[in-house]
């Protein structure tokens, strides 16, 4: 057992709730970061709420904050893989940093990382890590590419060795990109779930995946009968679900490829759960919804054959949702029911504009990559995307409401916000350490900076995993930028 001490700028979203928690137990004062009264022999010791951000909440009436410490401090206990506590350095440094010293009391090994920011592990609510060895495929839109790429790749997912290792190479680029958690696709094999948790476990990350349900509209040796995939799906929860930090998620593909009996038992298997999650696709092309009426046309519209098989529901995230009318917002908000928006995957396929501020005001949106669809597996990079698709409708996307959303709001949306999404004491120590001049360009771009705001947004829109210095799970080293010879 080791206590380590980041030293390094802080920088994450608290709830009111946190904010009354952490007053409960500091003393130290709060001040606005717009706040130029401050001298700098001041700054270090405050922590700096900004109050003046205006978030939109992915948890309807919760209220977020952006609190930046300039000198801070992070303090993780590697055994337990837990937040200790973090403030000022100066704070942190007198209460612990002489642990050491004392008889009985945990060693402590100090980093240095001042010249760089802390933030939570990025979290990413929609991927499809088979689909990492077709990323970039070109020129299709949705139905087309997922014949002429997606199902020929998915196929080989049935072998152990191509399986285990594409995991292991798609977790480890998670890691490189700053993503410590993800609610993931797999394949209709069984084998490539197992695949994907032996190596989620053993690098300790917090992720969801589970078998995907197709038995329609796909290749014969991809198609699974309906009662044979909810066996699997069914054993792949006895074993994993809720095993160390793994979750399952009941995973359709879409209405597309699934028959009405696989909904119904889907739904059936879905309701008997309180925490499994479920995950699947909803209304990203105009071509897939024309052909989901063609195939369910006693239901008023795509969001009404999941309602009508019990598919929605708290802890249902449903990827895309760009062409929604009026009624079916009011049902996803009626359920509780959460949207991914995946931007980069949107603008690749030509699918459509989502309305990012229109849905967060009926329902939680996250924010995801969607890769192989989506071209990158950097948070920072799809919210660039993201930025740009909110500008084209008039609607730009602030640096804070990003970063608030790749953090504490999708941990938020997948109900994980008691484990991960800030840096709140006793909360699992994901976190990731960044380079704010990770590129040449970006360490020019900073220095013409005047605020915490503009250097937000600069890090946001160049950002990649050119940035990411090193990745922590549950308090322990998983992955270091290499060093340039």
């Amino acid at each position: 057992m080791t206590i380590h001490i980041y030293q390094a700028q802080l920088l994450h979203y608290l709830t009111e709730e946190n904010l009354a928690a952490r007053a409960k137990h500091t003393h130290v004062e709060t001040a606005d970061l717009t706040n130029d009264s401050l001298t700098n022999a001041e700054r270090p010791s405050i922590t700096m709420v900004d109050k003046n951000v205006t978030l939109l909440p992915v948890v309807a009436g919760v209220k977020v904050y952006p609190e930046y410490i300039a000198n801070g401090a992070l303090v993780v206990d590697d055994a337990t893989g837990r937040v200790v506590d973090y403030g000022s350095c100066a704070s942190m440094m007198s209460q612990y940093g002489n642990a050491s010293r004392q008889e009985g009391q945990a060693p402590v090994q100090i980093h240095d990382c001042q010249d760089q920011l802390i933030m939570p592990g990025f979290i990413d609510t929609h991927v499809h890590y088979p689909q990492i060895d077709m990323i970039a495929a070109f020129g299709e839109q949705l139905l087309d590419w997922l014949n002429n790429y997606t199902f020929v790749t998915e196929a080989n997912f049935g072998d152990a060795k191509i399986a285990d290792d594409t995991a292991k190479f798609f977790l480890n680029q998670l890691l490189a990109n700053g993503t410590t958690s993800a609610l993931v696709f797999s394949t209709s094999h069984p084998q490539s779930v197992e695949s994907f948790f032996n190596e989620s476990s053993r690098l300790n990350t917090r992720m969801i995946t589970g078998n995907v349900l197709m038995d329609q509209n796909a290749p014969d040796h991809l198609c699974v009968s309906t009662e044979q995939g909810i066996r699997d799906t069914q054993n792949i929860i006895d074993k994993w679900h809720e095993r160390g930090r793994q979750h399952v998620a009941i995973t359709p593909r879409f209405a597309i490829t699934s028959t009405p009996k696989q909904l119904q038992m889907t739904g059936e298997l879905y309701r008997s759960y309180d925490s499994v999650y479920l995950q699947t696709h909803l209304a990203e092309n105009l071509d897939e919804i024309a052909f989901v009426r063609e195939l369910y046309p006693n239901h008023k519209g795509y969001l009404d054959v999941y309602h009508d098989m019990g598919l929605l529901g708290r802890h249902t995230t449903l990827a895309h949702g760009i062409h929604l009318s009026t009624s079916e917002y009011e049902v996803l908000r009626d359920t509780g029911t959460q949207i991914a928006h995946c931007p980069t995957s949107n603008l690749f396929l030509g699918s459509g504009l989502f309305d990012l501020s229109k849905t967060l005001s009926y329902t939680g949106v996250s924010i995801a990559t969607d890769v192989g669809a989506g071209t990158s597996l950097s948070m920072l990079t799809t919210l660039s995307e993201a930025y740009k698709v909110q500008q084209l409708q008039s609607n730009p996307l602030s640096a804070h409401q990003g970063l608030y959303q790749i953090t504490l709001g999708n941990a938020q949306s997948l109900l994980l916000d008691d484990k991960i999404g800030n840096f709140m004491p006793n909360k699992e120590a994901d976190f990731v350490v960044i380079d704010m001049g990770g590129t040449d360009l970006m360490e020019r771009r900073m220095t013409q900076t005047k605020s915490l705001d503009e250097q937000l947004f600069v890090l946001m829109m160049l950002g990649d995993d050119r940035v990411i210095e090193e990745t922590i799970i549950a308090g322990v080293s998983r992955y270091k930028k290499a060093v340039a010879a």
